[in-house]
């Protein structure tokens, strides 16, 4: 943590003599079209930008929509379950019944595919893992294209399963169900089959942009953590991905040709089924969550205004979850017909998962010790985080021991356990990313204090939501049914009100969000004193990213950082070259590529 007396010199140095702060030029914004060009030229600019930045913006709006329909699809399973009889919607009850299972259906499979597993990869980090690298572009400009092409092309197929006959087979396409409903199978998994290609795009230009790019003097252990956690998560969109697609082939192989390999009646095995899909979506899991992980190492030691403790072990905490994601995909079939032996080593598998997570949080908390903690916006969703991660963590030592996973199985305890998980860690995340990063993305400060009721609003909204539904779990309440005894009406009914309190909570974060665009305050370079190469550019960046090529130091030491009046936001101190001796042409390793 920076003390008060090197504040204080470091503001008495720059006084003395200006040319010690660090001159980030300013040029034109990558947000902005040169001067002349006609409305389809501007749109065809953005359709067919090689910028990472502008494909991120592209990605952060395609992936915030699908959040907005698949929140929708949310609203109508909670709405639907507030009497504890299907039939706000329909009279009929059957088709009140089938409504039920195409909302819970859609609301997973649009929240999965199409919002959680691009939503911080694909928008953030295409914007930011170059900017961190002090580069110019990802290694495959035109590779990063093709894979928004191909999520929009994935997410127009989705579309139209909205617009035919719906999809009632629950995200994870069970066989042999998925093979004989009338609803729109095929649509659907064409869709997720061409997202996966978009998601190997992606994972592959990450790692080749990690391992080439990075400049002179930034070795592995100086990498920002955001880009461990990027990295880690692109080598399993490698490895993982292709497992998805092969297998939801097999799926329109059999249901199309009627070729037998997971329907019984055709000769085969829905078990294998189980297999394949979880080899996937369990690491999946992780493509989820490490990423979110990453922003949160970045976010809280900036507002904490102090080094991050454990650099190494959070670093290799995660990998460590990236190769162990593969390993414990059996613990989701502990009641179809697994061997004991099988079942008893997933569950001590499951189990090590837990030390590189408990070593992430504990880093996370030594690090705020002590620390100047300022309550931003960015920081109260790094708190949330912790607290939920750590709910959704300890809730799933629960599913992980066979003893207790049998009678919590398929219950609304493995509702709430996920999305602790998945919606309370990974979306909250997400959120902290973006509030902390908006400025240098858009050029505009926010209201903090508007922002800061949202965030509350979302964790009280949330934890109304889905704590609830811990209970009704262990109470014996099944997940996935439309109807339910009038003993769990009051705690359904207290989840969709929750439901609500959620709901305003994400509509004012937009409103905060969008408002700032027009009516924002125009950002400092760094608003929030971070030393990662990202905040030494301009806000907003400019094509180039750099018009200088940015030093390269520690991303994690603050102490020539300091707030500066007449700048609104913090500027980096150059050391006393005449007093150290050394030569103004080489104060530190310039960064090349």
């Amino acid at each position: 943590m920076i003390s008060q007396s090197r504040e204080h010199s470091l503001l008495q140095a720059i006084a003395e003599d200006p040319s010690r702060k660090v001159f980030i030029p300013q040029g034109r914004s990558y947000l902005a079209n040169p001067p002349g060009m006609t409305f389809w030229q501007a749109v065809s600019s953005w359709a067919f930008t090689l910028d990472h930045k502008r494909i991120g913006v592209m990605y952060l709006c395609g992936v915030m929509s699908a959040f907005l329909l698949g929140g929708i699809f949310a609203g109508a399973v909670r709405l639907e379950l507030w009497n504890g009889t299907p039939g706000l919607f329909h009279d009929n009850v059957q088709q009140a019944q089938d409504f039920y299972n195409q909302m819970f259906t859609l609301h997973g499979a649009v929240m999965t595919f199409l919002f959680i597993i691009p939503s911080i990869p694909a928008a953030l980090g295409n914007i930011f893992l170059p900017m961190m690298l002090g580069a110019k572009d990802v290694a495959f400009p035109r590779m990063n294209l093709a894979s928004f092409h191909l999520w929009c092309i994935g997410a127009v197929f989705f579309l139209i399963t909205l617009l035919t006959s719906g999809l009632d087979t629950g995200w994870t396409f069970y066989t042999p169900y998925s093979t004989s409903t009338q609803t729109s199978v095929i649509f659907a998994t064409m869709g997720v089959f061409i997202l996966g290609f978009s998601s190997i795009f992606t994972g592959l230009n990450f790692v080749v942009t990690v391992n080439t790019m990075r400049p002179k003097g930034m070795t592995w252990f100086k990498m920002p953590l955001f880009m461990w956690g990027i990295y880690s998560t692109a080598i399993i969109q490698v490895l993982a991905t292709p497992v998805l697609a092969i297998t939801l082939v097999l799926l329109m192989c059999e249901r199309l040709m009627g070729i037998g390999i997971f329907d019984p009646a055709l000769g085969g095995d829905p078990v294998l089924y189980q297999h394949f899909f979880w080899f996937y979506s369990h690491p999946a899991v992780y493509i989820m969550i490490l990423p979110g992980m990453a922003i949160i190492s970045e976010v809280i030691p900036v507002h904490s205004r102090k080094h991050i403790f454990g650099y190494t072990f959070i670093a290799y905490s995660s990998v460590a979850i990236a190769l162990l994601g593969f390993l414990v995909w059996g613990h989701h079939m502990f009641t179809s017909t697994e061997s004991k032996l099988a079942a008893v080593i997933f569950s001590a598998l499951t189990f090590t998962v837990s030390i590189p997570s408990a070593i992430k949080v504990f880093n996370w908390l030594t690090t705020m010790y002590k620390g100047s903690i300022h309550l931003t916006t960015p920081m109260c969703y790094a708190l949330a985080f912790i607290v939920q991660f750590t709910i959704g963590g300890l809730t799933g030592l629960f599913l992980g021991t066979l003893a207790t996973d049998i009678h919590l199985h398929d219950t609304y305890f493995v509702v709430a356990h996920f999305h602790y998980v998945m919606m309370g860690s990974t979306l909250i995340a997400f959120l902290a990313g973006l509030f902390h990063w908006w400025p240098k993305m858009f050029g505009k400060m926010y209201s903090e204090l508007w922002g800061r009721i949202a965030c509350l609003l979302v964790f009280i909204g949330f934890n109304t939501t889905f704590f609830p539904q811990f209970i009704l779990g262990t109470r014996g309440m099944p997940r996935r049914y439309a109807a339910y005894k009038p003993e769990f009406q009051f705690l359904h009914q207290l989840s969709t009100s929750g439901y609500v309190i959620l709901g305003v909570g994400f509509s004012l974060a937009a409103a905060v969000l969008i408002y700032s665009l027009f009516r924002g305050k125009k950002a400092p370079d760094n608003p929030w004193g971070a030393a990662t190469l990202e905040w030494k550019c301009c806000s907003p960046p400019t094509t180039a990213n750099f018009e200088i090529q940015p030093w390269v130091g520690s991303p994690y030491v603050y102490d020539d950082f300091v707030y500066d009046p007449d700048e609104g936001g913090y500027v980096e101190v150059l050391p006393d070259l005449h007093r150290s001796g050394k030569t103004a042409d080489a104060p530190a390793a310039p960064v090349t590529h």
